[in-house]
């Protein structure tokens, strides 16, 4: 069983997730009648190529990866995940 870590927020960040938190949540899009819906499974199938996670750095906006192997395609999507790290 994990110990349960200490939650290192400030005061005024808990209160912002508490508010965050309790906030309504939004209403689904309204879509034109007829649309069809798909999973985002669906969606991501249509895109070319295949998802890729590498780890990198961004510089002044650009997202670097740390391998210099690795090449991403001009305008390329990125999903970019950041730790709170120093």
């Amino acid at each position: 069983m994990r110990r349960p870590e200490s939650d290192g927020r400030s005061s005024e960040q808990i209160e912002r997730d508490e508010r965050l938190a309790a906030e309504p949540l939004l209403s689904p899009p309204s879509l034109p009648p007829g649309s069809v819906t798909l999973p985002l499974e669906a969606i991501l199938q249509r895109s070319s190529g295949h998802p890729v996670a590498v780890t990198g750095i961004v510089e002044n906006g650009l997202v670097k990866p740390l391998d210099p192997a690795v090449r991403l395609p001009e305008h390329a999507r990125v999903i970019i995940v950041t730790s709170q790290g120093g």
